[in-house]
């Protein structure tokens, strides 16, 4: 059964730059596509950013350029690097992953870690 465990968040002031980090157990991160999202209280998850199991990256247009996923092979973990960071950016991150990144695009990847709260002040 593949396990992931979101680290990282916390309270930051805007501007400020933060590194998720989501590590992978059960599985091995390249065999996957992974994904993070994140959701505000009320509202619809909302995708982030996609790397697939090749290595190729997919940006949510909302944030391209302030973003940068990545992952560790060796440490099989996942990382989203955030930069500039806005109040707006403020909830629940999520890491996600699926076999394949049909279902990552569709918002139903298979595996789902427990959130981590960001929270960034003005």
């Amino acid at each position: 059964q593949v396990q992931l465990v979101e680290s990282g968040g916390g309270l930051v002031q805007a501007g400020d730059s933060l590194r998720l980090s989501c590590t992978v157990s059960g599985g091995t991160v390249r065999n996957y596509a992974e994904a993070w999202f994140r959701q505000v209280p009320g509202e619809k998850r909302e995708f982030l950013a996609l790397i697939g199991r090749s290595g190729f990256t997919n940006y949510a247009d909302s944030v391209k350029g302030r973003l940068v996923i990545s992952r560790d092979n060796a440490e099989n973990t996942l990382f989203l690097q955030f930069d500039s960071l806005r109040p707006e950016d403020t909830a629940v991150y999520y890491c996600a992953a699926d076999p394949g990144d049909r279902a990552i695009r569709e918002g139903t990847p298979k595996y789902w870690g427990q959130g981590t709260q960001v929270t960034v002040s003005s």
